[in-house]
């Protein structure tokens, strides 16, 4: 009976051995196919291959700055999507309800009127990639005495949409004057237009949150009749405001002329902001173009100072860190950023599975050849005993019922090799294995003819 079950087993090892790639390694590739696509698509999936970038107005800094890091993004292998924007509260919205990737955000959005910074409620968390740019607070008016903003009360004034950054910030700094949002009579007018309505006369005063070189600045600067306003009081603001900073903006810096002398600015930070969730290869993408962009010397900072994560409003990014700190590493350092993704993936999840399967599909039908040389031997095993036995009692008469025992030994060797299949490589010793058994055979027919 073990005979019986030991040579069916036998024969099952044989057929799997046999038949190893249908039964064994074509089972082990297409297993580890599955389990490396779902590792990658599940544990380490590529990033995606198209941003969204919520910008600005159309004749302002952010929008250009949108569009520069469209055109870096598209050099990279990535589609990026501008969206203008009235302003960065809603910059803010579309990264919270995830209808941008990416945003431009000016400094203050982070922090409560009360000067205690927040995130924004009721909105998904969001990072800083970098800080990319310095922008001034801009006052112009055609009347040259405005010198403070409580002087703003009862004047018209532009700055720009209900929902703008412009406004939201102008009027936070209403509020600490004491001066309410109803004593301004307040204009949606921004950029090119509300600078047109300020030379007709029909505005008393344009507030801006803008880059030195924006496009309406420079235009204000240049119009006769319109003054920069000197704003008095910039240290009691920037106390209660910890987000604003106070620069010097020299003579001539712009320009012959521009401005005519010098002239001290309250500044705040524009922020490149990621909504929570952005796949890491594309805030540290987001992080190096920052680098390419806003890398050189501008009026405010000097070459190599900007982009930075220093004094952010909101969390920074750690990848974004990592980036601007070192650059980019790896792959991602040396070719571009779709292929470098793909070369990732393939190191991390396709040559660990590729060094398991190689090992499996060796080691399994190893261990199954082992198996059958095992068996074999074991029944050259068997051979030498019955030898050993007719060798021994020889000298002694052995009865009948003793040469039927083993007899029937060699019989259930013969059936069982019979009913082999092996392997070609396995041919020769089973043959070798079929003349020991008729050798054995033979002798215990003399033996018994005696």
């Amino acid at each position: 009976m073990a005979l019986c079950c030991g040579t069916g087993f036998f024969m099952k090892t044989a057929k799997i051995y046999q038949h190893r790639w249908a039964l064994i390694r074509v089972p082990i590739l297409a297993t580890l196919i599955v389990l490396g696509t779902l590792a990658w698509w599940q544990l380490y999936p590529m990033p995606p291959r198209h941003v969204v970038i919520s910008g600005g107005m159309p004749d302002g800094a952010y929008e250009a700055h949108a569009a520069r890091y469209a055109e870096a993004f598209g050099r990279h292998g990535m589609r990026a999507k501008t969206l203008g924007s009235p302003g960065s509260p809603v910059n803010l919205q579309r990264l919270g309800h995830g209808q941008a990737d990416l945003a431009l955000v000016q400094g203050g959005m982070a922090w409560t009127p009360d000067g205690s910074p927040t995130l924004p409620p009721g909105k998904a968390p969001v990072q800083t990639i970098a800080i990319v740019d310095t922008e001034g607070l801009w006052l112009f008016s055609r009347h040259t005495h405005i010198r403070s903003l409580t002087e703003l009360s009862g004047r018209r004034v532009a700055a720009g949409p209900i929902d703008s950054g412009h406004r939201h910030l102008l009027q936070r700094l209403l509020r600490h004057q004491r001066v309410a949002d109803s004593d301004v009579q307040w204009s949606s007018l921004s950029g090119l237009e509300a600078a047109r309505a300020l030379e007709r006369n029909a505005l008393d005063a344009v507030f801006l949150v803008a880059s030195p070189h924006a496009p309406v600045v420079m235009h204000l600067l240049r119009t006769p009749g319109v003054h920069l306003a000197r704003i008095e009081g910039a240290s009691a603001i920037i106390e209660h405001h910890p987000f604003l900073d106070a620069r010097l903006l020299p003579q001539d810096s712009l320009g012959k002329g521009l401005p005519a002398l010098d002239t001290p600015l309250l500044t705040t930070s524009t922020h490149l902001l990621a909504r929570g969730g952005l796949d890491p290869a594309v805030q540290r993408l987001a992080a190096a173009i920052t680098r390419e962009v806003h890398g050189g010397p501008q009026v405010f900072h000097h070459d190599g100072e900007l982009p930075n994560l220093r004094h952010t409003d909101f969390p920074p990014s750690p990848q974004a860190r990592q980036v601007l700190l070192r650059g980019l590493s790896g792959p991602e350092a040396w070719m571009p950023f779709v292929p470098a993704q793909w070369l990732q993936r393939l190191v991390v999840i396709g040559l660990p599975l590729s060094l398991l399967g190689i090992g499996l599909m060796h080691l399994i039908p190893a261990f199954l050849h082992w198996r059958l040389v095992a068996r074999l031997s074991s029944w050259y095993g068997e051979l030498k005993f019955i030898e050993h036995d007719l060798l021994v009692r020889r000298v002694v008469d052995v009865g009948g019922m003793e040469l039927s025992r083993i007899n029937a030994r060699l019989e259930a060797i013969m059936a069982a090799t019979a009913r082999m299949r092996l392997p070609p490589e396995l041919q020769p010793r089973w043959y070798t294995l079929r003349q020991h058994i008729a050798f054995v055979r033979s002798q215990l027919e003399r033996y018994r003819g005696r």
